[in-house]
């Protein structure tokens, strides 16, 4: 697994450290878990927006009717 290097804020760092340990955990598995959830998060934001748009799409689309022009009549001159 590769591995990355942040500079973050020494408080920062503390206050984090202390919440891992409250919830039996590590920083750096903390900082995993947040990044999973991203991706996570991400795929399902797409998702979602692609669910919205096809619905969006039924609601305003309506028939047409039969196509009563040509190519050559829309190029005209």
């Amino acid at each position: 697994m590769p591995n990355i290097t942040l500079s973050v804020d020494n408080e920062i760092i503390k206050k984090v450290r202390k919440i891992a340990i409250d919830k039996n955990t590590t920083l750096t598995a903390m900082v995993r878990e947040f990044l999973i959830s991203v991706t996570t998060w991400d795929a399902h934001g797409k998702n979602e927006a692609v669910k919205r748009l096809q619905k969006s799409f039924m609601k305003m689309s309506s028939d047409m009717g039969r196509r009563k022009w040509s190519r050559e009549n829309l190029h005209e001159r």
